[in-house]
């Protein structure tokens, strides 16, 4: 006995998944201008919006006999319809296809629109996604790069279906795949050699160059045989530029440079061009604490240690007796060569007051001063020179009380002293007052 279309129809139904929103297979039966009519295996067609099968350029494919997934939204009773979409379809479809990629790490290709607050706006198929700004490139990035409304290839980081919420990196594939390319820039790489990069990133440290797709690091110490405080007065990004291979790490993949080890070192011919106890124009490169830092040409600069800017101001700051860029004489007192320093001296270039002071003045001989300071032990006297002269305690008075005698001072008054005994390399005088 023949069974009847409505029993066959029946057993078919039963063998597919009735529940509102399974994905189902169907048959597109026709196209007209706002509708597509499918049809999905039930005893009634469904019918889906036009609008439903558009892709990203608003462009429409679909024709007579295509097979399309759908998903139910309502099944009929025979005397309905039954309800489809496509949208669902797709929408089920590429959220299963992002819990795939979450799970086996494989990347998803979606398309960047919009700037949105904290990074990007990212739709994949038909999915709306978040791309944070920290994972847009594979390191941080004072303005993000030129990628709206391109198609970029993402790693999933974090899926909540219930918030509709998806996460996407783009560091993530970056780095995988600037991992395949730095394995095999290394193959190529021998210390010593000399390549062009591309200044991709600043610090206060250094830079970072790009070789083709493996960055290296030249470190603020190797930009220039000269001092450099900052890396950003000497390099610019985007400057394409020539530098040695140092070092390379191949289990690290990381790669040291050098800029100022193409030029010729300056330290090769200091002996010849250089004598101690020669006088020379330098240029202050840099002020401390402790001394200041004079420039003799690019690459060879000396330490002025603070006992060496002055005879007379000891206790004052570097700050005090130079400025930054100028231009002053000093004098050579010893070159370091394998520590490759250079100590120079800027009051040698002057002339000595004490011993101008030993060379006018002899033991015995009247001079006249004012009091700069009164201690325990005598009194400093202030001399031609800005240098000074000690009357001590002892020479002051030895019967009466020293409080009672020093007492009969003060700071500013005049005096009229002797010459009690004078070293200059010492920088000593020794004062007696005059009868």
């Amino acid at each position: 006995m023949t069974e009847s279309f409505a029993a066959l129809l029946d057993e078919s139904l039963s063998t597919l998944d009735m529940q509102p929103g399974s994905i189902v297979s169907g048959v597109v039966l026709d196209v007209d201008n706002d509708w597509v009519t499918v049809h999905v295996g039930l005893k009634s067609e469904g019918v889906v919006s036009l609008d439903e099968f558009r892709n990203n350029e608003g462009e429409v494919s679909i024709v007579v006999g295509d097979e399309v997934e759908v998903a139910l939204e309502a099944v009929e009773d025979g005397y309905g319809e039954t309800r489809i979409s496509r949208e669902k379809a797709r929408k089920i479809s590429t959220w299963k296809m992002l819990e795939d990629a979450l799970e086996s790490g494989e990347f998803v290709t979606g398309k960047i629109h919009n700037r949105v607050k904290g990074g990007f706006a990212v739709e994949v198929e038909v999915v709306k996604a978040f791309l944070p700004g920290s994972l847009v490139d594979v390191r941080p990035l004072k303005e993000a790069p030129d990628i709206e409304n391109t198609v970029q290839e993402f790693k999933v980081i974090k899926l909540d279906y219930k918030r509709n919420n998806v996460v996407l990196s783009r560091k993530a594939v970056l780095e995988k795949n600037n991992s395949a390319v730095k394995v095999e820039l290394l193959k190529n790489l021998d210390e010593g050699q000399i390549v062009k990069g591309i200044v991709k990133n600043i610090t206060d440290y250094g830079a970072f160059v790009d070789l083709g797709g493996l960055d290296g690091l030249l470190h603020i110490t190797d930009i220039s045989w000269s001092r450099v405080t900052n890396p950003g007065d000497v390099l610019s990004l985007g400057d394409e530029i020539d530098v040695k291979i140092l070092s390379f790490d191949k289990e690290k993949l990381r790669v040291s440079l050098g800029l100022k080890q193409i030029q010729n070192d300056p330290w090769e011919n200091v002996e010849s061009n250089y004598a101690v106890g020669g006088v020379y124009e330098a240029s202050v490169s840099n002020i401390t604490d402790y001394g200041c830092f004079a420039q003799l040409e690019v690459g060879i600069e000396g330490l002025i240690h603070l006992s060496e800017l002055d005879w007379t101001s000891k206790n004052i700051h570097p700050s005090k007796v130079v400025e930054m860029e100028q231009k002053i004489k000093v004098m050579i007192l010893e070159i370091d060569h394998d520590k490759r320093r250079i100590s120079l001296g800027l009051k040698q270039t002057k002339a000595n007051p004490w011993t101008e002071f030993a060379n006018k003045y002899g033991i015995g001989d009247k001079v006249d001063g004012h009091i700069k300071s009164i201690t325990d032990f005598g009194i400093f006297v202030g001399l031609e020179g800005d240098i000074d002269g000690l009357i001590h305690l002892s020479d002051i008075s030895e019967e009466d009380d020293p409080k009672e005698v020093l007492n009969q001072y003060k700071k500013g008054d005049k005096l009229d002293c002797i010459v009690f005994a004078v070293d200059a390399e010492r920088e000593r005088i020794s004062l007696k007052l005059s009868e």
